[in-house]
Protein backbone atom coordinates (compact mmCIF):
# COMPACT_ATOMS: atom_id res chain seq x y z
CA UNK A 1 0.00 0.00 0.00
CA UNK A 2 2.85 2.41 0.68
CA UNK A 3 4.12 4.57 -2.17
CA UNK A 4 7.71 4.08 -3.29
CA UNK A 5 8.97 6.85 -1.02
CA UNK A 6 7.24 5.36 2.03
CA UNK A 7 4.58 6.90 4.25
CA UNK A 8 0.84 7.05 3.78
CA UNK A 9 -0.51 7.07 0.23
CA UNK A 10 -2.81 9.76 -1.12
CA UNK A 11 -6.53 8.98 -1.23
CA UNK A 12 -6.26 8.24 -4.95
CA UNK A 13 -3.23 6.04 -4.36
CA UNK A 14 -5.01 4.18 -1.57
CA UNK A 15 -8.00 3.48 -3.84
CA UNK A 16 -5.74 2.19 -6.63
CA UNK A 17 -3.56 0.02 -4.40
CA UNK A 18 -6.17 -1.39 -2.02
CA UNK A 19 -8.01 -3.90 -4.21
CA UNK A 20 -4.95 -5.90 -5.35
CA UNK A 21 -3.94 -6.01 -1.69
CA UNK A 22 -7.39 -7.28 -0.71
CA UNK A 23 -6.97 -10.29 -3.01
CA UNK A 24 -3.52 -10.94 -1.56
CA UNK A 25 -4.97 -10.72 1.95
CA UNK A 26 -7.85 -13.08 1.05
CA UNK A 27 -5.38 -15.68 -0.15
CA UNK A 28 -3.29 -15.32 3.01
CA UNK A 29 -6.32 -15.58 5.32
CA UNK A 30 -7.49 -18.73 3.54
CA UNK A 31 -4.01 -20.25 3.55
CA UNK A 32 -3.63 -19.67 7.28
CA UNK A 33 -7.22 -20.76 8.01
CA UNK A 34 -7.70 -17.51 9.92
CA UNK A 35 -10.64 -17.52 12.33
CA UNK A 36 -10.51 -13.91 13.57
CA UNK A 37 -8.80 -10.69 12.52
CA UNK A 38 -7.74 -7.85 14.81
CA UNK A 39 -7.01 -4.57 13.02
CA UNK A 40 -4.70 -2.11 14.75
CA UNK A 41 -5.72 0.97 12.79
CA UNK A 42 -3.96 2.89 10.08
CA UNK A 43 -4.33 2.53 6.34
CA UNK A 44 -2.43 -0.78 6.31
CA UNK A 45 -5.28 -2.65 8.02
CA UNK A 46 -7.81 -1.72 5.31
CA UNK A 47 -7.14 -4.64 2.90
CA UNK A 48 -7.11 -7.24 5.68
CA UNK A 49 -10.38 -5.96 7.12
CA UNK A 50 -12.09 -5.93 3.71
CA UNK A 51 -10.72 -9.39 2.91
CA UNK A 52 -11.91 -10.79 6.24
CA UNK A 53 -15.34 -9.26 5.74
CA UNK A 54 -15.64 -10.83 2.29
CA UNK A 55 -14.78 -14.24 3.78
CA UNK A 56 -17.14 -13.94 6.76
CA UNK A 57 -14.28 -13.87 9.26
CA UNK A 58 -15.11 -11.91 12.44
CA UNK A 59 -13.22 -8.65 12.78
CA UNK A 60 -12.08 -6.69 15.81
CA UNK A 61 -10.45 -3.27 15.84
CA UNK A 62 -8.12 -1.86 18.48
CA UNK A 63 -8.02 1.91 18.98
CA UNK A 64 -4.89 2.57 21.01
CA UNK A 65 -5.12 6.38 21.08
CA UNK A 66 -7.46 8.54 23.14
CA UNK A 67 -8.90 9.91 19.87
CA UNK A 68 -10.29 7.47 17.32
CA UNK A 69 -8.31 7.48 14.08
CA UNK A 70 -9.83 7.64 10.63
CA UNK A 71 -9.40 3.90 10.02
CA UNK A 72 -11.21 3.00 13.24
CA UNK A 73 -14.08 5.37 12.47
CA UNK A 74 -14.47 4.22 8.86
CA UNK A 75 -14.10 0.49 9.51
CA UNK A 76 -16.07 0.22 12.77
CA UNK A 77 -19.17 -0.82 10.83
CA UNK A 78 -17.37 -3.96 9.64
CA UNK A 79 -16.24 -4.96 13.15
CA UNK A 80 -17.88 -7.21 15.65
CA UNK A 81 -16.15 -5.21 18.42
CA UNK A 82 -13.98 -2.13 18.71
CA UNK A 83 -11.63 -2.24 21.69
CA UNK A 84 -10.68 1.17 23.09
CA UNK A 85 -7.53 1.71 25.15
CA UNK A 86 -8.88 4.90 26.70
CA UNK A 87 -12.48 5.96 27.41
CA UNK A 88 -12.02 9.29 25.59
CA UNK A 89 -12.07 7.54 22.21
CA UNK A 90 -15.47 5.92 22.79
CA UNK A 91 -18.10 7.45 20.49
CA UNK A 92 -20.83 9.52 22.09
CA UNK A 93 -23.58 7.23 23.29
CA UNK A 94 -21.30 4.25 22.62
CA UNK A 95 -23.32 1.42 21.18
CA UNK A 96 -22.93 -2.29 21.73
CA UNK A 97 -19.69 -3.41 20.17
CA UNK A 98 -17.54 -0.59 21.57
CA UNK A 99 -15.58 -1.76 24.61
CA UNK A 100 -13.14 0.19 26.78
CA UNK A 101 -10.66 -2.61 27.37
CA UNK A 102 -7.59 -0.58 28.31
CA UNK A 103 -4.31 -0.76 26.40
CA UNK A 104 -2.87 -4.28 25.97
CA UNK A 105 0.66 -4.55 27.35
CA UNK A 106 3.14 -7.32 27.98
CA UNK A 107 2.56 -8.99 31.39
CA UNK A 108 5.94 -7.75 32.63
CA UNK A 109 4.63 -4.17 32.65
CA UNK A 110 2.09 -5.13 35.28
CA UNK A 111 4.48 -6.91 37.67
CA UNK A 112 4.68 -4.62 40.71
CA UNK A 113 7.68 -5.08 43.03
CA UNK A 114 7.06 -5.04 46.76
CA UNK A 115 9.49 -2.16 47.27
CA UNK A 116 9.40 0.31 44.38
CA UNK A 117 12.43 2.29 45.60
CA UNK A 118 14.57 -0.85 45.80
CA UNK A 119 13.35 -1.94 42.37
CA UNK A 120 14.16 1.47 40.89
CA UNK A 121 17.65 1.41 42.39
CA UNK A 122 18.27 -2.11 41.10
CA UNK A 123 17.13 -1.21 37.57
CA UNK A 124 19.30 1.92 37.57
CA UNK A 125 22.32 -0.11 38.65
CA UNK A 126 21.66 -2.64 35.87
CA UNK A 127 21.78 0.23 33.39
CA UNK A 128 25.09 1.44 34.82
CA UNK A 129 23.72 4.52 36.62
CA UNK A 130 24.27 5.50 40.23
CA UNK A 131 21.20 4.20 42.12
CA UNK A 132 21.65 6.89 44.75
CA UNK A 133 21.07 9.71 42.23
CA UNK A 134 17.81 10.58 40.45
CA UNK A 135 17.54 9.48 36.83
CA UNK A 136 15.70 11.38 34.10
CA UNK A 137 14.79 9.19 31.12
CA UNK A 138 14.10 11.12 27.90
CA UNK A 139 12.07 9.30 25.24
CA UNK A 140 11.18 10.94 21.95
CA UNK A 141 9.36 7.95 20.50
CA UNK A 142 10.80 5.32 18.17
CA UNK A 143 12.08 7.99 15.75
CA UNK A 144 13.26 10.46 18.37
CA UNK A 145 12.03 14.03 18.76
CA UNK A 146 14.10 16.97 17.58
CA UNK A 147 12.46 19.39 20.03
CA UNK A 148 13.27 17.19 23.03
CA UNK A 149 16.80 16.60 21.75
CA UNK A 150 17.44 20.33 21.38
CA UNK A 151 16.00 20.96 24.84
CA UNK A 152 18.37 18.44 26.43
CA UNK A 153 21.29 19.87 24.45
CA UNK A 154 20.56 23.36 25.75
CA UNK A 155 19.59 22.54 29.34
CA UNK A 156 21.71 19.52 30.33
CA UNK A 157 23.89 21.67 32.59
CA UNK A 158 20.84 22.65 34.65
CA UNK A 159 19.81 19.02 35.12
CA UNK A 160 23.19 17.50 35.97
CA UNK A 161 24.12 20.60 37.96
CA UNK A 162 21.38 19.69 40.44
CA UNK A 163 22.67 16.12 40.75
CA UNK A 164 20.51 14.29 38.23
CA UNK A 165 21.55 11.68 35.68
CA UNK A 166 20.08 11.55 32.18
CA UNK A 167 19.42 8.64 29.85
CA UNK A 168 18.52 10.20 26.50
CA UNK A 169 16.99 8.32 23.58
CA UNK A 170 17.79 10.56 20.60
CA UNK A 171 16.31 8.36 17.85
CA UNK A 172 17.91 6.41 14.98
CA UNK A 173 20.55 8.36 13.11
CA UNK A 174 20.29 11.33 15.47
CA UNK A 175 23.38 11.03 17.64
CA UNK A 176 24.41 14.42 16.26
CA UNK A 177 21.51 15.88 18.28
CA UNK A 178 22.85 14.51 21.57
CA UNK A 179 24.13 16.85 24.27
CA UNK A 180 27.82 17.37 24.99
CA UNK A 181 29.49 14.46 26.83
CA UNK A 182 29.12 14.38 30.61
CA UNK A 183 29.81 11.64 33.13
CA UNK A 184 26.16 11.59 34.23
CA UNK A 185 24.68 11.76 30.72
CA UNK A 186 24.23 8.93 28.24
CA UNK A 187 22.77 9.27 24.74
CA UNK A 188 21.58 6.23 22.78
CA UNK A 189 19.70 5.89 19.52
CA UNK A 190 17.15 3.53 21.03
CA UNK A 191 16.39 2.33 24.55
CA UNK A 192 15.82 -1.41 24.82
CA UNK A 193 14.27 -2.87 26.80
CA UNK A 194 12.24 0.23 27.57
CA UNK A 195 10.59 -1.45 30.57
CA UNK A 196 13.87 -1.57 32.49
CA UNK A 197 14.58 2.10 31.72
CA UNK A 198 11.11 3.12 32.90
CA UNK A 199 11.50 1.12 36.11
CA UNK A 200 14.86 2.85 36.69
CA UNK A 201 13.46 6.34 36.05
CA UNK A 202 12.78 8.85 38.76
CA UNK A 203 10.97 10.92 36.15
CA UNK A 204 10.36 10.60 32.39
CA UNK A 205 10.38 13.37 29.79
CA UNK A 206 8.64 12.14 26.65
CA UNK A 207 6.17 12.55 23.80
CA UNK A 208 2.56 11.44 24.22
CA UNK A 209 2.49 8.34 22.04
CA UNK A 210 -0.14 5.83 23.13
CA UNK A 211 2.28 3.01 23.95
CA UNK A 212 4.53 5.26 26.02
CA UNK A 213 1.56 6.70 27.92
CA UNK A 214 0.18 3.22 28.60
CA UNK A 215 3.53 1.96 29.85
CA UNK A 216 3.99 4.97 32.14
CA UNK A 217 0.54 4.38 33.57
CA UNK A 218 1.06 0.67 34.10
CA UNK A 219 4.39 1.17 35.88
CA UNK A 220 3.13 4.31 37.68
CA UNK A 221 6.10 6.44 36.65
CA UNK A 222 5.69 10.24 37.02
CA UNK A 223 6.28 12.07 33.77
CA UNK A 224 6.41 15.38 31.98
CA UNK A 225 4.82 14.86 28.57
CA UNK A 226 5.39 17.15 25.58
CA UNK A 227 2.76 16.13 22.99
CA UNK A 228 3.68 16.26 19.32
CA UNK A 229 1.90 19.44 18.21
CA UNK A 230 1.36 18.83 14.49
CA UNK A 231 -1.22 16.02 14.43
CA UNK A 232 -4.54 17.38 13.19
CA UNK A 233 -6.52 15.64 15.93
CA UNK A 234 -3.90 16.39 18.65
CA UNK A 235 -4.29 12.85 19.92
CA UNK A 236 -1.04 12.95 21.90
CA UNK A 237 -2.50 15.75 24.00
CA UNK A 238 -5.53 13.59 24.77
CA UNK A 239 -3.35 10.56 25.42
CA UNK A 240 -1.32 12.49 27.98
CA UNK A 241 -4.41 13.78 29.74
CA UNK A 242 -5.60 10.18 30.17
CA UNK A 243 -2.98 9.91 32.94
CA UNK A 244 -4.71 12.63 34.97
CA UNK A 245 -2.56 14.09 37.74
CA UNK A 246 0.05 11.40 37.13
CA UNK A 247 1.60 13.46 34.33
CA UNK A 248 2.41 17.10 33.70
CA UNK A 249 1.63 18.24 30.15
CA UNK A 250 3.83 20.94 28.59
CA UNK A 251 3.43 22.64 25.24
CA UNK A 252 6.49 22.19 23.02
CA UNK A 253 6.79 25.98 22.69
CA UNK A 254 7.38 26.25 26.44
CA UNK A 255 10.51 24.09 26.44
CA UNK A 256 13.36 26.17 27.83
CA UNK A 257 15.09 27.21 31.06
CA UNK A 258 11.89 27.43 33.11
CA UNK A 259 10.94 23.83 32.27
CA UNK A 260 14.53 22.68 32.88
CA UNK A 261 14.54 24.18 36.39
CA UNK A 262 11.14 22.62 37.11
CA UNK A 263 12.45 19.22 35.99
CA UNK A 264 15.50 19.64 38.20
CA UNK A 265 13.25 20.47 41.15
CA UNK A 266 10.98 17.50 40.53
CA UNK A 267 13.96 15.16 40.29
CA UNK A 268 15.41 16.34 43.61
CA UNK A 269 14.37 16.07 47.24
CA UNK A 270 12.10 19.11 46.85
CA UNK A 271 10.03 17.17 44.32
CA UNK A 272 9.76 13.90 46.24
CA UNK A 273 6.32 14.59 47.68
CA UNK A 274 4.92 15.64 44.29
CA UNK A 275 6.43 12.59 42.58
CA UNK A 276 4.83 10.34 45.18
CA UNK A 277 1.46 12.00 44.62
CA UNK A 278 1.82 11.64 40.85
CA UNK A 279 2.64 7.94 41.15
CA UNK A 280 -0.35 7.47 43.45
CA UNK A 281 -2.60 9.23 40.93
CA UNK A 282 -1.63 6.64 38.30
CA UNK A 283 -2.94 3.73 40.34
CA UNK A 284 -5.72 2.03 38.40
CA UNK A 285 -5.34 4.25 35.31
CA UNK A 286 -4.23 1.29 33.18
CA UNK A 287 -6.07 -2.00 33.82
CA UNK A 288 -3.92 -5.09 34.15
CA UNK A 289 -6.23 -7.41 32.22
CA UNK A 290 -6.63 -5.59 28.88
CA UNK A 291 -4.66 -8.09 26.79
CA UNK A 292 -6.38 -11.10 28.37
CA UNK A 293 -9.85 -9.54 27.90
CA UNK A 294 -9.22 -8.87 24.21
CA UNK A 295 -7.76 -12.34 23.71
CA UNK A 296 -10.70 -13.99 25.47
CA UNK A 297 -13.14 -12.22 23.16
CA UNK A 298 -11.18 -13.21 20.04
CA UNK A 299 -11.05 -16.83 21.25
CA UNK A 300 -14.81 -16.77 21.83
CA UNK A 301 -15.29 -15.77 18.19
CA UNK A 302 -13.05 -18.64 17.13
CA UNK A 303 -14.94 -21.26 19.11
CA UNK A 304 -17.66 -21.88 16.47
CA UNK A 305 -14.98 -22.30 13.81
CA UNK A 306 -13.18 -24.83 16.00
CA UNK A 307 -16.44 -26.70 16.48
CA UNK A 308 -17.01 -26.78 12.73
CA UNK A 309 -13.53 -28.14 12.10
CA UNK A 310 -14.06 -30.82 14.76
CA UNK A 311 -17.37 -31.86 13.17
CA UNK A 312 -15.78 -32.21 9.74
CA UNK A 313 -12.93 -34.22 11.24
CA UNK A 314 -15.39 -36.56 13.00
CA UNK A 315 -17.17 -37.27 9.74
Amino acid sequence: LEPDGGGAPSLAGLCLRTWPCVWTARAALRRHRTQAVLGLGGFTCLPAVLAARSLGIPIGLLEINAVSGRATRRLAGFARAVFHAFPDSLPDGASEGHVCSGPPLAPSFHASPLDRDDARAAAAAELGFDPARPLLVVLGGSQGARALNHFVQAELAVLVGRGAQVLHQVGPGRMGEAAAPHERYRAVEFVAPVERALRAATLVLCRGGASTVAELGALRVPSLIVPYPHHADRHQQRNARALGHGALVVDERELGPVVAHELARLLGDDGREQRTAMARALRGRVPHDAASRILAELERWCAPAHAGIATVAAR
